[in-house]
């Protein structure tokens, strides 16, 4: 199945070799979970104050029946990177993660933690003498 991708650029000129990883990367998701609704990345380039060069920082928000999973670049330092393949990679790292937990749980394999303990065992009655 031909996943649906839509790529944004921000503050960057688009490029057709940052857009073939992204696919690369997309195509790659179905391992982890086959009914993936949506797929879409932001790639953000982004100036540090008082340093050279640039941050990038790569969004993906996956459609996936029931849920929308969205991982960003706040808190995951691999997916804010200098080289903006290394950004790529880590976001989609992350999705896949994300995916592969959100497979788990539609698969009961998660044990959920509201759930009672499985074995429970009864107390001992006091054996009675017998009469004879």
């Amino acid at each position: 199945m031909q996943l649906p991708l839509q790529v944004t650029f921000r503050n960057l000129e688009p490029s057709e070799a940052v857009r073939a990883d992204i696919e690369t990367h997309a195509a790659k998701l179905h391992q982890f979970f086959d009914r993936i609704v949506s797929c879409r990345v932001a790639v953000e380039a982004t100036t540090r104050r008082g340093q050279k060069g640039k941050l990038f920082n790569v969004r993906v928000d996956l459609g996936v029946p029931g849920r929308e999973i969205v991982t960003n670049g706040k808190g995951f330092k691999s997916q804010v990177h200098e080289d903006v393949r290394m950004a790529v990679k880590g976001a989609f790292t992350v999705a896949a993660r994300a995916l592969e937990d959100y497979s788990r749980k539609l698969r009961g394999d998660v044990k959920s933690s509201n759930m009672p303990p499985k074995a429970i065992r009864p107390k001992k009655q006091a054996e009675e003498p017998e009469a004879e």
